[in-house]
Parts: C-alpha cells; sequence; structure tokens
C-alpha cells in the first residue's frame, strides 16, 4: 500500500499527480492522508511523527518498508518500482532530457520563486517602522537577482519546449516535476511572452491524471 501525505497548496500535489498516473495505467492502488497548513502557512507539526523533515510530500510504502521525502527522489522511487511498462518513464534516447529537467526544475526554477514568496513577506509582514526599508531592500533584490534568473531559467524550458509537446519524447514524470514550477510562476501572471510554456501547461491540464489529482487534493494556487 502506498500512502501520501499530502499538503494542500504544496508540492505533494505533484506526487498525488504521479499516483493518479499510476492508478490509470496500472490501477496502482494509494491512500490519501491530507493536513491543512496552521494559520502561519507552515506544515502541522503531526507531521514530523511520520517522517523528522515534517514537511510534504511524504509517502510511506508499507509494501517495501520505506518512508519517502524530497519530490524528486519520489518521482524516481515510483517509476522504478511501479512504472512497470514504463509508460511514464523516459526511453534510453529521452533520458537526459528527463534526468536534466527532473532536477532543473527543482534546484534552479523553484529557488527565485520561493526568494520572491520571502522578500514579499519580508516587505508586508516587517514592523510597520521598518517596512518602508524592507520593500526597498525586497525591491532591490527583485531587480538584482530575482528576475533574470526566472527569465533565463524559464526561457530556457521555453526555448526547449518550442519544437515538443512534452520536455522528454512522451509525457513522463519530468513534466509533473516541472509544472509546479510553471504554475507557480503564471499563478503571478509571470508567462507573458512564452507561449510555449503556456501550450505545454494546457497540455498538462487536459491529462485525466491531473484533473483527479485536482478533484482529490484541491487547487494548487489559489
Amino acid at each position: 500500500m502506498l500512502t501520501l501525505h499530502h499538503l494542500n497548496h504544496s508540492r505533494s500535489f505533484r506526487i498525488l499527480w504521479l499516483l493518479c498516473e499510476l492508478n490509470e495505467q496500472y490501477g496502482t492502488t494509494y491512500q490519501l492522508i491530507c493536513h491543512e497548513r496552521t494559520k502561519n502557512h507552515l506544515a502541522p507539526k503531526e507531521m514530523a511523527d511520520i517522517h523528522p523533515m515534517g514537511k510534504a510530500p511524504i509517502l510511506v510504502d508499507s509494501t517495501r518498508g520505506q518512508t519517502l521525502v524530497e519530490s524528486g527522489f519520489i518521482i524516481e522511487y515510483l517509476l522504478r518500482y511501479y512504472d512497470k511498462e514504463g509508460k511514464l518513464s523516459p526511453t534510453d534516447d529521452t533520458w537526459e532530457d528527463f534526468a536534466f529537467w527532473l532536477h532543473f526544475s527543482e534546484s534552479t526554477m523553484m529557488p527565485p520563486l520561493v526568494m520572491r514568496l520571502i522578500m514579499d513577506k519580508v516587505a508586508t509582514k516587517s514592523p510597520i517602522f521598518v517596512r518602508p526599508i524592507a520593500k526597498a531592500i525586497a525591491s532591490k533584490v527583485e531587480t538584482l537577482v530575482i528576475c533574470d534568473t526566472i527569465a533565463q531559467s524559464f526561457g530556457l524550458l521555453n526555448e526547449h519546449l518550442a519544437n515538443r509537446l512534452w520536455i522528454a519524447g512522451d509525457f513522463t514524470g519530468a513534466d509533473i516535476q516541472a509544472y509546479f514550477a510553471v504554475k507557480a510562476l503564471q499563478s503571478r501572471g509571470g508567462l507573458d511572452g512564452w507561449v510555449c510554456l503556456q501550450q505545454w501547461l494546457d497540455r498538462c491540464q487536459s491529462r485525466q491524471g491531473y484533473q483527479r489529482a485536482i478533484e482529490q487534493g484541491g487547487q494548487i494556487f489559489v
């Protein structure tokens, strides 16, 4: 039995989506346990009882006696042990694209988005008497670091998708991994001019597995 501990509005949506895709392809069964964020928008403390990191996603594979964290690792794990016919996995010819974008999306595309979120919190949640200074610092970081990094990384994926329907041949776990970052940017109105990314998002969202994941786990961003 696979059990996913899912946190609302979090990256664990990717694992839920992959489980839905595996269920559609192979009838793979799983249990979904949903957790709600605290008032501080953090994971609840009880998640640390499941894994010391206390962050979603957490996947428990009771059949293999494993408790797993980290989205990219979980995706590779599920494809290795549960994608029995390789329907969601790369081929030998597409493995390099798969591996690169699986890791690039989390290590390069996501950090500036997280930094932007943190800077926004610093600017809006600081004590009122230092808020003007905090906003000025956040604006400077946005200009000097965040904007250019987003333009480079997301522009690279947009270019990669110019002549492709999916990131690595057919639809794979790399599309699921990269989707969260692109959707996060879109939710803040940041996809203007990147037509290929928008078209790829539409293709992702038309998949039955994606729609089932939304029904079970809720919208990613609100």
